[in-house]
């Protein structure tokens, strides 16, 4: 299984960004999705997540700027960024709880990540 995120680049404050993330692969199933971010020499924190069913969860940084989404068609998870601040700036990692195969265990694989860099 492959997560392939795409999206981040420079924006100036107030601008707005969309990730995307997909995974590939042999995939019976996603739980949770979701995005992480990591600043260098700083702990990797949850942005945002969402269930299968549509559930969603956000960091309270990024509450009313953020939205996650996802197409469970296509097996893909989406942030669109709004508001963007100077300390957003960071390495955006997609992740999925999957299911390789039926009634197999589900686990959690992780996207490259993108840099989001927002200027001042």
């Amino acid at each position: 299984v492959q997560l392939q995120a795409s999206g981040g680049g420079l924006v100036q404050a107030g601008g707005s960004l969309r990730l995307s993330c997909v995974a590939s692969g042999s995939i019976s199933s996603i739980n949770d999705m979701g995005w992480y971010r990591q600043v260098l020499g700083k702990q990797r924190e949850l942005v945002a997540s969402i269930t299968s069913g549509g559930g969603t969860n956000y960091a309270d940084s990024v509450k009313g700027r953020f939205t996650i989404s996802r197409d469970n068609a296509k097996n893909m998870v989406y942030l669109q960024m709004n508001s963007l601040k100077p300390e957003d700036t960071a390495v955006y990692f997609c992740y999925g709880d999957i299911q390789r195969r039926w009634r197999g265990p589900y686990g959690r694989s992780w996207g490259q990540g993108t840099l989001v860099t927002v200027s001042s």
